[in-house]
Parts: structure tokens; sequence; C-alpha cells
């Protein structure tokens, strides 16, 4: 069985109060296209990640707000602008990267919170069972285009019922498999 495999480019995940700090009280993101994943949103507002060698500017926030600040950039991102940041999955932020968000009324000091995004493929309960997994299984997952084929290890699979099946890759990994719109897992 083949699925979707999508590139998710740097973007940030911000807390209510956080988005107030950097927009003002009471502010609320607005949409400006739905995700794959069903209730998320890439939001017309963007701000400048601050590293200790140079910035990041222009980086979507992605909505809806979260109980945690969250960073999710690429090897390469991280490292032009100075930050360690480790490779995880989504929410486990503790000991993470450091940095600073300024948006246009205000600037948050993240003491951590800037993660690699361990590659990860979202699957629907009756997906999971198609495709013989389980929740935080790890596989391979064979995609790629002509001259660029090749085989991703240490994916995640997680599973949820208000998924939607698609693999999340990096700009990094996406540029090493042309950008890659299909992969399917291997054994």
């Amino acid at each position: 069985m083949k699925f979707l495999v999508e590139t998710s480019a740097r973007h940030v995940h911000v807390t209510q109060q956080t988005l107030e700090t950097l927009f003002g009280a009471g502010y609320q993101l607005t949409v400006k296209k739905e995700l794959s994943q069903p209730g998320q949103f890439a939001s017309n507002e963007r701000v400048t990640v601050v590293g200790p060698k140079k910035e990041l500017a222009n980086v979507s926030i992605l909505g809806p707000c979260r109980n945690a600040d969250q960073v999710e950039l690429s090897a390469t991102d991280a490292r032009s602008i100075g930050i360690v940041a480790p490779v995880r999955e989504s929410g486990d932020i503790a000991g993470s990267g450091a940095c600073k968000l300024v948006g246009p009324c205000g600037e948050v000091e993240l003491t951590e919170g800037v993660i690699v995004a361990k590659r990860h493929i979202h699957v629907t309960p009756e997906d999971a069972e198609k495709l013989g997994v389980s929740d935080k299984e790890i596989v391979k997952v064979a995609c790629g285009k002509e001259g660029r084929k090749l085989i991703f290890d240490d994916v995640v699979i997680r599973v949820r019922s208000d998924f939607a099946t698609a693999m999340h890759i990096d700009t990094d990994e996406s540029n090493a498999c042309l950008g890659a719109t299909e992969g399917e897992i291997v054994r």
C-alpha cells in the first residue's frame, strides 16, 4: 500500500500566551491554508526565529495553538543559525535547542523547544491494519524519484483516529529524494 509523502518545511507551534506576546493581547491565528492533518492549518502569521549566529525570517506558525511552544527546523536550518537541535518526535522538547521568537508586538525567549522532527507517518487505525503496523513501531520507507530513490530508516508510526495517513519528512530529506510524493513500507 502506497501513501502520501509530504515535505514539512520549517515552522513554529505556539501557545496562546506566546501568540499574544508576539502579536498582541487577545490575538487569534488566521487560517491561510488547511493542512492534510484534520484540524491543522498554516496561518497567515509569521515570526522570526533568532539563533546565536543569525536568524530565519518569515517562518510560518501552524495552528491551532498548542500546550507548548515548539520550533521545527531542518538540520541545515538549525546549523545555519547556530542552534543545536536534536532529532525528536513532536512534543518531546525537554532539553532541546533554544532560540528567540520575534513577532510584530514582542519577543519570546525559548529555553528549549527547537527540534529536527523525526520522520514519521501519521496513520489512521484502519490504514494501520492494512499496512500491518502499530503505534510507535519503527519502519523503513522506500520513496523518491528516478535517480534519487532511497529508503528512509527509523520512520516512526503514529496511529490515531484523528489522523489522515501521510508521511512527513523535512526539507533536507525531501531534497535527498527529489521531493517524493508517495512512499511504501519495505520489510
